[in-house]
């Protein structure tokens, strides 16, 4: 949506959109149904509200910047720097209109302080922040937060973006629907292998059997393979300080995932330390491990995997995988086919399974 047909990052419309929902949210306090009188009388009185990201990692793919270059670490802050000023720009008009919430004096947004000082961070000259400063020292804002990082996974799958401001987790997932499930390639990495005349079943079972990583896959050239890694292929310590970048631009906090593929005490321990230093609010709001490396593949094509070039002792060992991944194939289709029967049938003996009356 903000990334031009150039491969330029639309800051401008990026402010636009920022001051739209700013606006919009700060509606809805008004207008929404509270549960409680106790939870209506805080929101009027603070009127907090939460602006995230989602599709951060789709956006460096379209401009071309590998995920820990020194591109993406600046247009992340400066995504950041422009949603946090554009919020703090639309809530100062709100409070010309309304005046500010009730408990704006005392705040350090009163005393000419903004989050980003509290960090003790420079802003780049995308934006004038001296001349904001002063017209919020004249009108106030009108509400208390306006900035959260928060996953919105599922909001996120729904119009094809990858959630948040993660990298992505793999090159390929699978799709759980009412219908069944089925496997789905990144489109982006599915339309760049297509340019380059590199897409056909042999690179499927690649991606498949790499579990969604391209990084072995030597047929794909080194820039590709260097934008599309996923995040355990990315170093904690960068996305850490990613985090620490935009955080000097987040009033609330970030849902920010740590990914370790083994963890252990002592990673775990150095992840905290480093970036409670560095001053995250949320040091850790999910760990996530990778699952057991060998675990059978079963929609993998195996045969396809070897080559002319493939060792005596290589197409042994493939060959016995295979033999497992089949019995194993054979064991699952056995018991989803019983399965089905249970459901279909109708019983005074199998209650549990039938569908009419199992409940």
């Amino acid at each position: 949506m903000f990334v031009t047909t150039e491969k330029q990052y639309d800051f401008y419309k990026l402010k636009e959109v920022t001051k739209l929902i700013t606006k919009n949210l700060n509606k809805i306090i008004d207008i929404n149904y509270y549960p409680l009188p106790e939870t209506k009388k805080s929101n009027m009185r603070h009127r907090p509200i939460a602006i995230g990201v989602q599709g951060f990692a789709d956006a460096l793919i379209l401009m071309r910047y590998p995920y820990e270059s020194e591109n993406a670490v600046l247009l992340n802050q400066q995504i950041f720097e422009t949603i946090y000023y554009g919020a703090l720009e639309a809530s100062c008009e709100l409070a010309k209109q309304y005046g500010p919430y009730e408990t704006y004096e005392g705040s350090p947004v009163s005393k000419g302080i903004l989050q980003y000082d509290m960090w003790n961070k420079t802003p780049t000259d995308l934006w004038d922040w001296a001349a904001l400063k002063e017209h919020i020292k004249i009108h106030g804002v009108r509400n208390s937060l306006l900035v959260a990082a928060m996953p919105a996974a599922s909001a996120a799958q729904i119009l094809g973006n990858n959630q948040s401001f993660e990298p992505y987790t793999s090159n390929v997932y699978t799709e759980h629907t009412s219908s069944g499930e089925f496997m789905v390639v990144n489109h982006h990495l599915l339309q760049d292998l297509t340019e380059l005349n590199l897409w056909n079943d042999e690179m499927k079972n690649l991606l498949l059997s790499n579990r969604g990583s391209i990084q072995k896959i030597k047929a794909i050239p080194e820039h590709i393979r260097e934008l599309y890694k996923t995040v355990w292929e990315i170093s904690v310590k960068s996305t850490i300080n990613m985090a620490v970048d935009r955080g000097a631009f987040i009033d609330q906090s970030q849902s920010f995932n740590i990914h370790v593929a083994e963890p252990s005490y002592g990673k775990l321990s150095s992840i905290h330390f480093y970036g409670w230093k560095a001053g995250l609010k949320t040091g850790m709001y999910y760990l996530r491990t990778k699952l057991e490396a060998n675990s059978p593949q079963l929609t993998v094509d195996k045969t396809c995997l070897m080559t002319t070039e493939t060792s005596p002792t290589k197409k042994a060992e493939l060959n016995q995988s295979f033999k497992k991944d089949d019995e194993l194939k054979s064991i699952t289709n056995n018991m989803e086919s019983e399965y089905e029967n249970q459901m279909a049938a109708c019983s005074l003996d199998n209650k549990e399974g039938c569908l009419s009356c199992g409940s």
